[in-house]
This record gives C-alpha cells, structure tokens and sequence, in this order.
C-alpha cells in the first residue's frame, strides 16, 4: 500500500483491495448528499472568446436498485450486527427509496474506514444539516456511541438569499475516533484578543501549565497560550477571487482541513480521504508533512488533483493507479465508461473537458486548450477524441469543419485505434498555423494516438507564451515561506 498515491475508482473497491487493516491515522471525507443535484464544474474561459463552459463532475443522486440491495445484503451479513439492525430499521421507516440507497452505500463505506484505522486514529465525516442525523446514527453504529467526539459546526458567510425560514449558514462536521480513549489529538489555539492581551501584560497571572502552577510576569504575545478552538468554526468559504479557488463545485478551504489535520495527527502520519474532489485534503496533508491517500470515482477529479499537486509542490513525487497504463487498460476503460474515457484521454493533452454528459451537445469538441503566442490575447484548439475499434476519414473531416466553425487555430483528434492512410492525408491537407512567435509552423489538424501519449512518443504541437495557464487555473505554490502556516505555533 504505497503513501502518497491517488486513486481512480470507487472507492470501497480501491478500500478493499489496496489499504490495510489499522494503517491509517486520520480519515477526512465529505460526501455528497443524495440531493439529486448536477454539480458542474465551472472553467472560465479567456477573454475574447465564449462565456464559462461547464462539465458535470458528478451527479449527487443514488437509487433503490441492483447494486442498492445488493449492498444492504452485504451489511446483513457482516459481523456487526448493530448496524445490521439498524439498517433494518432504517429500511422499515424509509422504504426503499434514494435515501435508503445512500445510507447503504455510506454504512458499507464506513465499516471498510473503521477497518482500515488505526486503534489511535480519527474520522471526521463532513455533511449537512439535511443528512448530519441519519450519518450521526451510522457512525454510533460502526464506531460506538463512546467513540464520538465532537459535533463540530462550521459557520461560514454567504450572500443572504429571499426565504421562508433561516438561511443555513454552516455544515455540521462529525468526529470519531475508533478507540474510546485513544485518539492522537493536540490542542489547538486561537490568539487571544487585543483586549485580553492588554489585560495580561503588565501584571501578574496565574497560569495552568502541565498540572502546575507557574507565575507569569509581564507576559509577551508569544508567551500568551492563546485560546483553545472550540467546536464552532468561523472559516470563510472561499470566495469567488481566492488564489485557492479552482472551481470544483464542492471544493472546501485549505484552512479548514489544515487544522483537522493538526487537530488529529502528526507529523508522518497516514491522511485517506475516499471522497477526494479536488484534492484538498490531500493538498493540506502534503503540505503538513503528512503522507496521504486520495480516491475518487472520476478522472476528471484524478486529472485535476495531479495537476494541483504539481502546482502547488513543484518537486512533489506521487503514485497515481487505477488509470490506464497501456493500450489494454485504455481500451477497457472506453468499453466501460465513454464519458470517463474523454475526460481521461483529455488529461493526456492537457485539456479541458468540454461541457457534460448531454449526447450531442458537445457539436463534435470534447475538449478545449487555449494558448497565446502574441500580445492579442489566446487563442483556441480543439480537441476530438473516438474510443472506438474503427476509426475514418469523415471523422477527420468533422473536425475540420469544426475547427473552422469555432474559430479555432489548430484540431487535435486524439484516437485510440490506429488512424488510416486516408485520415493522415486528409489532416496534411489542413495546412499549416503559422505562429508569430517566428517558431516553426503547427500542423492544423494533428492526429494523435492514445499509444503514442502514453509512451511519450506523440504529443500536442504548438506555441504557448502563457505555459498552459489559460486552460487550467495555476493552484498556488504552497512551497513558498509565506504560504506556510502551523496552528500550533
């Protein structure tokens, strides 16, 4: 089980066959709530050319069905015979509806967590309001009644909407431990205020300090122990300027999961976060000194944390499995899931995905880059890509006529079939962009297969003064002095 290693897939498989019992110190997951929401991953696009694009990252929305009770055997069958019956009774009360299909995927999910904790380690599982009962309920369940910790609220700012009740403004984050008296977990302080500091300085004061009694004497800030947190959190969400933000639909702040993570391990320890998103966890734990896994069910997701990863710790080293490694594992993945495919393919380029799931609504572009070579502003290529055995001319027709009807300065058709004699011809009679960088001139239209992306030998051509900077946000580089922080100092 190497540290420091994302994995694609879902992840009670990912759980199941690549993480060891009582190996991990601190697990971290916020997941989506069953409420049937599209959660669009928003890119904003150059000036000067179409308004944001959107993909759906995923759809927040589970159903009674095959695999539903196929799970909820699965928990009738394992030892824990407390949350088999309750999830009986769960079933009796609720039915078998999409609710009851979540709660089955999430006791399933929780059990193989429990497993994989180590006798000292820590749970914080992040929901809402609508869910926080039911979840509370399953945690009781797998990890005892005696095991909880902390109900803690997170209490955030938003633009106040027109309503009928209250505006929800906070999550609700549950803490667990799995032993009852065992968890690792350091005090956290908050400096005091400028009123408090003014009363400690200048006199005398009693102070608790590791059972004794110590006297004080004109104590400084520094000396000050500051106030311990409690379980109300005042963190901003990030705003729509933030250097952190990325766009991820359901990203959450650096500083949030920073001082979960400081609040429960140490340096060294192992972080999982099986819902990974955008990776902020894994981000946070990197950042901290800690060693990390990541999962989540989409490439897109996997795609962007990478590229996170390498923005935010240019000399970072990390695994990444469960992706296509050959040309085998390519064509597997394009039988499965089409949609996972493109966005996969698209990762290979370095290009964005292009909107969602709708058939047809793509008009022929599967993927977006935009690159400057001038002073006039960036510039757009589009990228097609066919996952299937066979593969012809019209397609490379398609895509010219595409690249034409979108302005775009180069197509790029990436295949995972071997393009024909007639298709290369047909790309040759595009002609040429010519850059006014004074570099060589790009071929329009470039044929590229998935062979040739993952042996290196093929690759995208053409220029770029902004270094991919306008396809994806470039996350902040946390390696830096000012960007370092320790809750704890």
């Amino acid at each position: 089980m190497p540290a420091n290693t994302l994995y694609y897939g879902d992840n009670i498989d990912v759980l199941r066959d690549n993480v060891k019992d009582e190996t991990v110190d601190l697990v971290y997951l916020d997941p989506p709530f069953n409420s049937k929401r599209d959660y669009n991953l928003l890119f904003k696009t150059p000036a000067g050319h179409e308004s944001e694009s959107q993909v759906t990252a995923f759809v927040d929305s589970w159903h009674w069905g095959e695999q539903a009770e196929l799970e909820f055997a699965q928990i009738l069958h394992q030892p824990n015979t407390q949350l088999a019956e309750m999830m009986r009774g769960f079933r009796s009360f609720l039915g078998e509806n999409d609710v009851m299909a979540y709660l089955t995927m999430m006791a399933n999910r929780l059990l193989e967590l429990h497993r994989v904790m180590k006798p000292s380690g820590s749970i914080y599982l992040h929901c809402d309001p609508t869910a926080s009962h039911y979840l509370k309920l399953l945690m009781d369940a797998v990890f005892g009644a005696a095991s909880f910790r902390n109900e803690i609220i997170w209490h955030y700012q938003r633009w106040p909407a027109k309503q009928k009740n209250f505006q929800r403004m906070h999550d609700v984050i549950l803490f667990y431990s799995k032993g009852h008296r065992q968890n690792v977990f350091n005090v956290l302080l908050e400096p005091l205020s400028e009123g408090t500091l003014k009363r400690w300085r200048g006199k005398k004061s009693k102070v608790e300090y590791d059972g004794k009694v110590r006297l004080v004497t004109q104590m400084t800030d520094e000396e000050s122990p500051g106030r311990p947190i409690d379980d109300v959190w005042d963190i901003p969400v990030i705003n729509s300027q933030a250097k952190e933000r990325l766009g991820y639909p359901t990203q959450k702040p650096e500083y949030l999961l920073e001082r979960i993570i400081e609040a429960s391990s140490m340096p060294g320890d192992l972080i999982l976060d099986p819902f990974c998103g955008c990776g902020t966890a894994v981000v946070a734990a990197e950042k901290l000194g800690r060693k990390w896994i990541g999962i989540d069910i989409t490439h897109l997701a996997v795609a962007l944390i990478e590229k996170r990863l390498q923005d935010s710790f240019p000399e970072i080293t990390f695994n990444v499995e469960g992706t296509p490694k050959d040309l085998a594992g390519a064509r597997d993945l394009a039988s499965r899931n089409k949609y996972q495919f493109q966005w996969w393919a698209c990762s290979l380029v370095k290009a964005r995905p292009y909107q969602g799931h709708k058939k047809g609504a793509d008009g022929g572009v599967d993927g977006l880059i935009f690159f400057q070579d001038d002073a006039h502003g960036s510039k757009k290529i589009v990228v097609s890509v066919k996952g299937g055995d066979k593969v012809s001319v019209a397609m490379v027709r398609d895509l010219r006529a595409t690249v034409e009807r979108e302005k775009a300065a180069i197509g790029i058709f990436v295949t995972l079939a071997a393009p024909t004699s007639p298709m290369l011809v047909e790309a040759s009679s595009a002609g040429w962009y010519e850059s006014p960088t004074n570099e060589a001139n790009f071929p329009r239209l470039q044929i590229l297969t998935i062979e040739g992306l993952l042996s290196g030998t093929e690759a995208p051509r053409y220029p770029d003064l902004a270094r991919g900077s306008h396809t994806f946000k470039k996350a902040q580089n946390l390696t830096t002095k000012e960007s370092t922080g320790n809750l704890l100092e």
